[in-house]
């Protein structure tokens, strides 16, 4: 049930995110001078670690939707597997992003 209310949480935030990340990205594509609050949304570390976090647990909870779907009835199993599976890609993600942004 976690896994379930995790997935729609996670949509739900990655839809927000997303959309704030276009939208800012629309005022600092102006010639004008550019909006504090835009850059300082757009470029901030935490709003693009909540969007690689909630991405990749959205697709690791979605694929193993589909893997139960296709019948394997091993849930415990698959919920550690694609959990653990996740967190290990989130981990790598970080290092990369941060290593490389500052």
């Amino acid at each position: 049930m976690f896994i379930w209310i995790f997935h729609r949480l996670s949509g739900l935030l990655l839809i927000l995110l997303l959309s704030l990340k276009f939208l800012t990205s629309f005022f600092l594509m102006t010639k004008e001078a550019k909006p504090d609050w835009a850059l300082l949304l757009h470029t901030n570390p935490l709003v693009d670690t909540f969007l690689i976090v909630a991405g990749v647990y959205h697709a690791f909870y979605g694929l193993r939707t589909v893997v139960v779907d296709l019948g394997v009835r091993k849930e415990k199993l698959l919920n550690r597997l694609f959990t653990l599976l996740a967190t290990a890609l989130i981990a790598a993600l970080l290092v990369l992003y941060y290593t490389r942004n500052y």
